[in-house]
C-alpha cells in the first residue's frame, strides 16, 4: 500500500454492497486498498476476494468453515481470525481507515458501534444499525467525532442534496421507493406470493434479505427510520413516493418550495463510490443516464394498505423505546421463515405486529437493552412461526 492510499475495512465483503465496494476500490488504485475483509459464511469466495486484493486480515463469522479458509489462505501472508467478536475486532483494527458497513440485519450493530467508539468514518450500508439502535449510534458520533457516510442510495441522495443548505431550511424528505416486484399485483393475489416471485426486483441486485424487504416495501419503513436519526428530520417529515423508474433517488424539499432531486442509474457503485471519496467526486466509467432514454418518470403514493409494514415502521418509530428494535428483530425472522416457506409473503406483517404487541414495554436506554430487546424479540417472532 502507497502512503497516499486509504485503507478500506468492509465488513459483509461478499455481500451485494461489499462485491460493490471492491469494484470501486479496484477502479481506483492509487486511492484506496482493501485492507480488511469479512464474511459470514461464504469462505470460498471470502478467499479468492483476499487472493486478488490482499488484504492484511480476512474474517469469517462462522466458525465451522474457518478451517477452510485458513487451509485456502495458508502461505498467502494474510492473516485470518473467525467469530462474531472477531469481527468486531477488526472493525476497530486499524486507525485510520474507512469503515464500510456492509453487514446485512442486526449483525452489523456491534462490529459499527465498535468502528465508532475509536471516532472512525463509516460508510453506512447497514439499515438496520440505525433501525434497531438510531439514538445510541447518533449519540456515540457525538460524542466520539466518528462520521457516519449514508451508502444507501436513497440516503446517499439525499445527504448530496443537503450539501451546503441549512437544516432549519429542510421542509421534508422524500424517500422515492420502486414499489418492488407487487407494485401493480392486485391485494388479494398477495397471499399466494411465492419467494422466487419476490426475489424478482424490478430494478435492483440485492440480496435476498433486503430483496424480500424491498417487496414488502418494510425496506423503505426501514429507510425512513434511517433517514430520521442520519438527518435529524422528524418522521412526519419523511414522505415515500413510488418512483418505477428509480432514476430519482430521492429529493429534498427547503421552506421556499424549492426541490432538490439526485438523479441516477439504479447502480449501487456510485453512492459507494461517494462515500469513500467524500467530500470529493471521484471519476466514473459508469453508464451515464440518458433523460430521453426513459422519457417519463412517475410518481405514486404508496399503498398502505397492501403493504402494511410500511405502516408499522411509522407505528414504531413514533412509539419510541425499544419498539423499532422489535420490529427489526421480528421482521428477519418472518423475512427467514417466508423464504424456508414456513409462512407465507402476507403473514409477515402479523408476525412483526404481533411481536411488538406483545413486547411494547422494553426500554432502549443502553447497547445492552438493545441487545435484550433483540433477542425477545427474535425469540417471540420464532414462537409465532410455529403456531
Amino acid at each position: 500500500m502507497s502512503n497516499s492510499e486509504t485503507e478500506i475495512t468492509i465488513l459483509g465483503s461478499t455481500g451485494s454492497i461489499g462485491t460493490q465496494t471492491l469494484d470501486v476500490i479496484e477502479s481506483h488504485p492509487d486511492r484506496f486498498h482493501a485492507a480488511v475483509l469479512t464474511a459470514g459464511r461464504n469462505w470460498e469466495l471470502l478467499a479468492r476476494q483476499a487472493l486478488r486484493h490482499r488484504p492484511r486480515l480476512v474474517v469469517i463469522a462462522d466458525n465451522s468453515v474457518y478451517p477452510q479458509l485458513k487451509d485456502a489462505l495458508a502461505g498467502s501472508g494474510i492473516e485470518t481470525a473467525s467469530g462474531p467478536e472477531a469481527i468486531a475486532d477488526a472493525a476497530g483494527l486499524l486507525s485510520d481507515d474507512i469503515v464500510v458497513g456492509a453487514m446485512v440485519g442486526y449483525s452489523g450493530l456491534e462490529p459499527t458501534l465498535r468502528a465508532l467508539e475509536m471516532g472512525k468514518t463509516v460508510a453506512l450500508a447497514n439499515k438496520e444499525t440505525l433501525v434497531a439502535a438510531g439514538r445510541i449510534v447518533t449519540d456515540t458520533c457525538r460524542r466520539t467525532g466518528a462520521r457516519l457516510l449514508p451508502v444507501d442510495s436513497e440516503h446517499s441522495a439525499i445527504f448530496q442534496c443537503l450539501q451546503g443548505e441549512s437544516h432549519d431550511k429542510i421542509r421534508k424528505i422524500i424517500l422515492t421507493a420502486s414499489g418492488g416486484p407487487f407494485r401493480t399485483t392486485q391485494a388479494d393475489m398477495m397471499d399466494s406470493i411465492t419467494p422466487e416471485q419476490a426475489l424478482k426486483h424490478p430494478n435492483w441486485d440485492m440480496g435476498a434479505k433486503v430483496t424480500i424487504d424491498s417487496a414488502s416495501m418494510m425496506n423503505k419503513g426501514l429507510e425512513m427510520i434511517e433517514a430520521r436519526w442520519l438527518f435529524d428530520v422528524a418522521p412526519e417529515d419523511i414522505e415515500i413516493l413510488v418512483h418505477p423508474q428509480s432514476v430519482v433517488h430521492s429529493m429534498v424539499e427547503y421552506i421556499d418550495g424549492s426541490v432538490k432531486a439526485q438523479l441516477g442509474l439504479p447502480d449501487m457503485r456510485m453512492p459507494i463510490r461517494y462515500a469513500l471519496g467524500y467530500p470529493e467526486r471521484l471519476p466514473s466509467r459508469a453508464e451515464r443516464l440518458s433523460l430521453t432514454a426513459y422519457g417519463t418518470l412517475t410518481f405514486e403514493e404508496p399503498d398502505f394498505n397492501k403493504f402494511p409494514l410500511l405502516g408499522i415502521a411509522y407505528q414504531a418509530i413514533a412509539t419510541g423505546a425499544a419498539a423499532p428494535t422489535v420490529m427489526n428483530a421480528a421482521n428477519e425472522v418472518a423475512v427467514r421463515a417466508f423464504l424456508n416457506r414456513q409462512i407465507r409473503f402476507t403473514d409477515m406483517p402479523r408476525v412483526v405486529r404481533e411481536t411488538m404487541d406483545k413486547l411494547s414495554h422494553l426500554t432502549a436506554d443502553s447497547a445492552s437493552d438493545i441487545r435484550t430487546a433483540h433477542e425477545l424479540a427474535t425469540r417471540a417472532a420464532s414462537e409465532l412461526i410455529t403456531l
